[in-house]
């Protein structure tokens, strides 16, 4: 597949949905991280000059299909490390054709020429898909009640 990522602030068009699927997965995990706290997030990413910075993905016929941030700050948990890899999110009809990995890469290309040589990301689920991407794993710690993954991309 073909895909097209480009910067969200060339399609601010996509945050009320973006919004609401970022806040379907990642609202239980992030509470009290409401609706409103996700399309705020999102529009400050229309807004910036590079940074803070949201990547969107559509396939060929330019259908929204993932998307992937780049932050100053994910959790308070983990406040002593930045800038992070966040919300990484793939629609369910575009999964299992790697655009999770495509999104990952440029997020990581993109905060590169930030110049930021470090990056952060924590996981609630599986780690391989960031480990084939050159993500390692420094430990393991709670955000809620719930064990994620804290991973480093150098």
């Amino acid at each position: 597949m073909n895909w097209i990522i480009e910067s969200i602030a060339a399609n601010p068009g996509v945050v009320d949905t973006l919004a609401a699927w970022h806040h379907l997965e990642w609202g239980e995990l992030m509470a009290p991280w409401s609706l409103v706290d996700a399309r705020t997030e999102l529009t400050e990413c229309v807004v910036a000059n590079g940074f803070p910075a949201t990547l969107v993905a559509f396939d060929e016929l330019r259908q929204l299909a993932g998307s992937i941030s780049l932050i100053a700050s994910d959790a308070p948990e983990f406040s002593e490390y930045s800038p992070w890899l966040a919300s990484l999110y793939v629609a369910p009809p575009f999964r299992g054709r790697g655009l999770g990995t495509r999104l990952i890469d440029a997020l990581v290309n993109h905060a590169h020429q930030q110049g930021f040589e470090r990056l952060y990301l924590f996981t609630p689920g599986s780690p391989e898909i960031y480990r084939r991407s050159g993500w390692r794993e420094i430990g393991k710690r709670p955000i809620g009640d719930h064990a994620v993954t804290l991973m480093l991309h150098e």
